[in-house]
């Protein structure tokens, strides 16, 4: 389990090269339109968001929920409160480019691709896709990428959720432009979750950018906590697809 994220972007690597064959990137940018930065319109400082999740696996636990598919758990969070959505795209997640696709073109809230971006195609491929923001791990980025990937980001009119784990990730994304840090409550070596990282890494965050608390949020007590510490919004996916009820859960986390 150690080696898992290694092992993903390993694999990742060989999926983006196989993409760049059957789709080049020439390809991609004749038929691209620029976003909206639509992340910036729902999530804003001092307002509480929620990024719910369309997750049907964990690489870490298997599948999590097996009553839904990824466009029904979309319908069920746009009609009950969430901000914004965010899809999987990759195969660890039972993931597709098709889900993401389909849910940009179905849904009217801004969508999130959630995936493991290592290459600019992956960036430019996420606006073709319809994506109104990528998620930019620090963890698996050199600092020069992450900028790099920032303001590729926002020269195609997309968001950029900057992700971060540890005090060395954070220092990382301070000394770029971002304006939307996640702090991922999975430790990345046992895979288990505790809003106590966030809890810890706050103090250390700066106060003005947009500050999101991603992974092992169960509970309405859970992002209470996380609110009243200075958080913004939650991103939750395993919190609302294993919950008896979706809907009312998703009521819940975003009506704080």
């Amino acid at each position: 389990m150690a080696n898992l994220l290694a092992d993903i972007v390993e694999q990742k690597q060989d999926i983006v090269a196989k993409a760049r064959r059957t789709n080049p990137l020439c390809v991609l940018k004749e038929d691209l339109k620029k976003g909206n930065a639509r992340m910036a319109g729902c999530l804003q400082k001092g307002q509480w968001g929620l990024i719910a999740e369309c997750k049907l696996q964990s690489p870490a636990k298997g599948r999590l929920c097996q009553s839904f598919s990824v466009e029904q758990l979309a319908g069920i969070y746009e009609d009950n409160g969430a901000n914004m959505l965010s899809v999987h795209t990759d195969p660890h997640f039972l993931g597709k480019n098709t889900d993401l696709q389909s849910i940009c073109n179905t849904s009217k809230l801004p969508v999130l691709r959630k995936d493991f971006i290592i290459d600019e195609y992956q960036i430019y491929e996420s606006r073709f896709l319809g994506a109104d923001a990528v998620l930019l791990i620090v963890r698996i980025l050199a600092k020069q990428q992450l900028a790099e990937y920032l303001d590729l980001a926002g020269e195609l009119g997309m968001d950029a959720l900057v992700e971060v784990h540890d005090m060395v990730d954070m220092e990382k994304a301070l000394d770029t432009k971002a304006g939307f840090i996640g702090i991922n409550n999975r430790n990345l070596s046992s895979f288990t979750t505790s809003i106590g990282n966030t809890l810890a890494l706050l103090p250390y965050a700066d106060p003005k950018r947009i500050l999101i608390s991603e992974s092992g949020i169960h509970t309405l007590e859970d992002a209470r906590l996380l609110k009243e510490a200075g958080c913004d919004g939650i991103l939750v996916g395993e919190g609302l697809v294993t919950a008896g009820d979706i809907a009312q859960q998703t009521k819940e986390l975003s009506g704080l």
